[in-house]
């Protein structure tokens, strides 16, 4: 493993987290939502994340990026609330809110900004490391 693939990992995992934190801010900006049918309402969107360990290993070596498979959406019905006053309302009186679970996301927020936050303490720690290897060789 190259001393220098450990900046190629953590950038993965600060990209990583960077998309994390767009969603989580693009859910909480659509929270309150309405739409006048379920299909069309927003749905909470979550990344999907995986280690790129397989290959990795194929190749002997150790280092594992972040890889994100994708973006899936929350399959939870949307909340229904009767209001048939609202310019929104379907046939029926009803509109539909969005699934967003603001705690959830809050939660989601500072976990995707602590993993942030711990990728740049390995990139400057590493970035130290190195600093500090060539000096010794002065």
């Amino acid at each position: 493993m190259s001393a220098f693939s450990v900046f190629d990992i953590a950038g993965s995992g600060m990209n990583a987290q960077s998309l994390r934190l767009n969603l989580v801010a693009s859910n909480i900006s659509n929270a309150n939502s309405v739409a006048s049918s379920a299909d069309t309402v927003y749905k909470s969107r979550q990344p999907v994340f995986a280690a790129e360990l397989q290959g990795a290993l194929n190749q002997q070596n150790a280092a594992s990026k972040v890889n994100v498979l994708g973006i899936v959406e929350n399959q939870a019905p949307p909340v229904m609330e009767y209001n048939p006053n609202h310019p929104m309302a379907d046939a029926t009186g009803y509109i539909y809110k969005s699934n967003v679970n603001t705690v959830e996301e809050m939660a989601n927020m500072m976990s995707a900004s602590r993993s942030y936050q711990n990728n740049v303490e390995v990139l400057n720690t590493a970035k130290q490391l190195m600093l500090q290897t060539l000096k010794m060789g002065q």
